[in-house]
């Protein structure tokens, strides 16, 4: 397809989703929703998942436990009522870090080149965290060729994480992670040239569906979107690549 303008598309949520256990076929796992709702993939869907259930699949896991906090972890701790083996993790996971008010959120340049809201760590409940994919484009590859060998039908796929912005309150969703679609759309209007990051759009439109916590739809389906295939992946649009 090609990167044309787009001026309409339609989304719905694969939905009910079940439970994922660390290590489940997560493309399996679509496709038999796909099949228990009677819902067919056409080519040029663009399916945006929740880079949780990436991490769930792939044994991202982190034990608390297991975590030993320096003193700056602590102390970033004592400011942000953030548990220190947390920051921790963020610690260990970015490269560099700051506050976005004096209580946090913490934002963090993640060592894949990501700047996200605590680095993509997310707690899963008291005891552990779930860290993001060690690969997310490579991750979001890997699902995108497994549900075309599913389905049959030529789809992208796009990874979205929940984030924060340093200036407002509140949480958005972006894209860590494509497969089957540019990460950038060029505009041209007026003899002026704009990069748009289009996966982030993506996300974003997917996100209304996909909601915030406890939403229980992981997994969107948005039809209609005209783009440019590729697999130069979200990692192609980072100032600071690893």
């Amino acid at each position: 397809m090609t990167a044309a303008s787009t001026s309409g598309f339609s989304a719905f949520a694969l939905e009910p989703f079940p439970e994922l256990h660390m290590g489940d076929d997560l493309g399996g796992t679509i496709t038999d929703i796909l099949t228990n709702t009677g819902t067919e993939l056409q080519d040029g869907d663009i399916i945006v998942v929740a880079s949780k259930l990436v991490s769930i699949a792939e044994k991202r896991y982190v034990d608390l436990a297991s975590v030993t906090p320096t003193p700056e972890a602590v102390e970033i701790s004592a400011r942000t009522g953030k548990p220190a083996e947390v920051v921790q993790l963020i610690l260990d996971h970015s490269i560099s870090h700051f506050l976005a008010t004096e209580r946090g959120p913490i934002i963090a340049r993640h060592t894949l080149g990501y700047q996200l809201t605590s680095a993509g760590i997310d707690r899963a409940g008291t005891e552990g965290a779930w860290l993001l994919p060690v690969d997310p484009d490579a991750s979001a590859r890997a699902l995108r060729d497994a549900l075309i060998t599913y389905t049959g039908a030529n789809v992208a796929v796009v990874i979205a994480d929940s984030d924060g912005r340093a200036d407002r309150r509140g949480a958005t969703v972006i894209s860590i992670g494509a497969a089957g679609v540019a990460p950038l759309r060029i505009t041209e209007h007026g003899g002026k040239r704009q990069e748009e990051t289009f996966t982030d759009l993506i996300a974003a439109a997917a996100g209304i569906i996909l909601g915030q916590r406890g939403r229980g739809a992981p997994v969107a389906v948005l039809r209609g979107i005209n783009y440019t295939a590729s697999d130069g992946g979200v990692g192609a649009m980072l100032h600071h690549r690893p």
